[in-house]
């Protein structure tokens, strides 16, 4: 009887793909008028292919990787320890990237949800399988209000609504003064009324102090939820608020994979938990994040870094798993680009974004679009190895 032959990662590609916003979108820190994310494909010994997305939100502003970082992590450190592996053995694959390269959880897990997709494509099987199957094929969805102007993000929020688009609003806060921004919400709540759902997200931007304060302002004008309200390091912080607000309090930035979740867990710093596949250093690695979540009785959230389709439709894959999915998501990413980078565009309908169908994360780029895009020009980015 002939042995099966052995499919081997062949080659891995990296490209900075920029695209831009249909808006400034204000966060605490920056504001950002286009995102910059990291195209990974891995091509295989038996002509499969997978890619996956490495995404920053506002690049170093946000946190300790940028879309040049990613990419440099990905093409000098991680490349080389995979040249010519086992394509099939993904877990094997991941402590070679842990043994070679420290912390830069985004590189990794734009590498890595490479790695899942072509082992879904060449079973012919959903992501989702992978990871036990979907229990669900939707998630509601939020959307971020984040212009910083009260009439512009309200119009917004109507046309949303009568769309059938979205119906859970995040606010980005946190650069004015703590009454500003309560004053700035509260307009936004009483336009919304009963039609919607109030979250904020301050981004870490409040003292312990402030967030007194605000917290209790937000639960006033009826706001549901806010994340990181103060810095994510400071987690008695965090379980302070949390017990002392009936407002649910959301761990995002605090947050960095299992150890960091497992550290949330046990001391009662959050009420939720948003998880993102790529701060948390890949699908694995999110997947017991939500694990710990779950055992700890701690909501989950479907966090974004503002990745294009490819990462969104990965982190659907993988949060159609889970449970429960309590407070939903807001992989609303692919809508905040001016143009489409898939072939066919992710479903957002009846407030809810759908799970799509097909092998692998189940999405087709957009070849003209990705050469248009590419920072460094149809040939940027690319890198042999194993060949």
């Amino acid at each position: 009887m002939k042995a099966k032959t052995l499919t081997r990662i062949e080659q891995i590609e990296a490209k900075i793909i920029d695209v831009p916003t249909i808006r400034g979108h204000v966060l605490a820190m920056t504001t950002m008028l286009a995102q910059s994310f990291v195209l990974v494909r891995i091509r295989f010994s038996d002509g499969s292919e997978g890619i996956g997305e490495g995404t920053s939100i506002g690049g170093l502003s946000y946190g300790v990787e940028s879309p040049e970082s990613i990419r440099s992590a990905i093409l000098t450190y991680i490349a080389p320890v995979l040249a010519d592996q086992p394509a099939d053995n993904v877990n094997a694959a991941i402590q070679r990237m842990d043994m070679a390269v420290k912390g830069n959880n985004i590189a990794k897990a734009a590498v890595e949800m490479a790695l899942w997709d072509g082992l879904a494509r060449r079973q012919g099987v959903p992501l989702a399988d992978l990871f036990g199957g979907a229990v669900r094929t939707s998630i509601p969805c939020a959307w971020t209000l984040a212009s910083g102007v009260s009439a512009k993000d309200i119009d917004e929020a109507h046309e949303m609504l009568d769309t059938k688009r979205h119906n859970i609003f995040k606010l980005k806060i946190g650069k004015r003064p703590v009454r500003e921004d309560i004053a700035h919400v509260e307009a936004i709540a009483k336009a919304v009324g009963d039609r919607g759902q109030i979250r904020v997200d301050v981004n870490q931007a409040w003292s312990l102090h402030d967030a007194r304060w605000g917290l209790s302002g937000l639960e006033d004008i009826g706001c549901t939820l806010a994340e990181q309200p103060v810095v994510g390091s400071d987690r008695a912080g965090m379980a302070e608020l949390t017990a002392a607000h009936r407002i649910a309090v959301m761990a995002d930035e605090g947050l960095s994979g299992p150890v960091s979740a497992m550290a949330y867990a046990c001391d009662r710093a959050a009420d939720v938990f948003a998880v993102k596949v790529a701060q948390s250093g890949g699908l694995k690695r999110a997947r017991e994040v939500c694990a710990m979540g779950e055992a700890a009785g701690i909501g989950l959230y479907g966090g974004t870094m503002l990745e294009s389709g490819v990462g969104t439709a990965a982190a659907l894959h993988l949060f159609a798993t889970a449970d429960r999915m309590t407070f939903g998501c807001e992989l609303f990413g692919p809508l905040l680009f001016a143009e489409e980078i898939l072939a066919t565009p992710l479903r957002y309908s009846d407030f809810e974004v759908h799970l799509p169908e097909g092998p692998g994360i189940g999405v087709t780029l957009d070849e003209d679009k990705i050469a248009r895009f590419d920072r460094d020009g149809i040939q940027g980015g690319l890198r042999a190895v194993g060949a």
